[in-house]
């Protein structure tokens, strides 16, 4: 006598969350300090289904002008690269850890990463990307909670929420540091293969 089959658990459910809807709910934020300074915060940019998605840290000084991320001399950078990849930043979803500019350009502090952490969730939650970039050291560890410096994680293939994750320097650094990168190029190489499907986030 044949057994019964053991019950299947219901599939999980397709994220409801729209870009639209985090970005209302954020409004005019001021859950922390970085709203006394700021012109406009930004949000992101770029596919809303995207397969690839890349985290910065935080808007620098034409970010802030111009309400969109990467669109000063590092966003330029980080153009040229997808272009040699064969991507477009319509493409790809772009976004930082933080939406608001910190004065003078430092990195966003803990205070300004936590308020801020749980839109940037609900952004990848939305977007289902099939694979994360982290880009900097302030990305990496607000993303993943790691300690680990990023000399360390840069090129190694982590996971958040079962979403492979591929941290990699950050453009403005590859400005200052320009024979690093190549290894940022050896870690595109990576993520573009698993992104087509030529690889696996081993």
């Amino acid at each position: 006598m044949a057994q019964p089959a053991e019950p299947t658990a219901p599939p999980e459910p397709l994220s409801t969350l729209r870009l639209s809807d985090i970005r209302q709910e954020m409004g005019d934020c001021r859950r922390c300090q970085l709203w006394k300074t700021r012109t406009h915060l930004v949000f992101g940019t770029g596919n809303p289904r995207a397969r690839l998605m890349f985290i910065g840290e935080a808007p620098g000084a034409e970010e802030d002008q111009q309400g969109e991320p990467f669109v000063g001399a590092a966003g330029q950078l980080l153009n040229r690269l997808l272009e040699r990849l064969g991507l477009t930043r319509e493409e790809v979803y772009i976004t930082n850890v933080a939406k608001c500019r910190p004065p003078n350009n430092r990195n966003p502090d803990a205070e300004e990463i936590a308020a801020c952490r749980p839109f940037l969730v609900q952004q990848i939650q939305a977007i289902r990307p099939q694979v994360i970039v982290t880009l900097g050291a302030v990305a990496t560890h607000a993303l993943l909670k790691a300690k680990a410096p990023l000399n360390r994680l840069r090129g190694q293939w982590q996971k958040w929420q079962n979403i492979p994750v591929m941290p990699t320097f950050h453009p403005s650094y590859l400005l200052r540091v320009p024979q690093d990168r190549i290894k940022t190029w050896e870690d595109m190489q990576k993520v573009l293969a698993v992104y087509r499907g030529e690889g696996t986030a081993d």
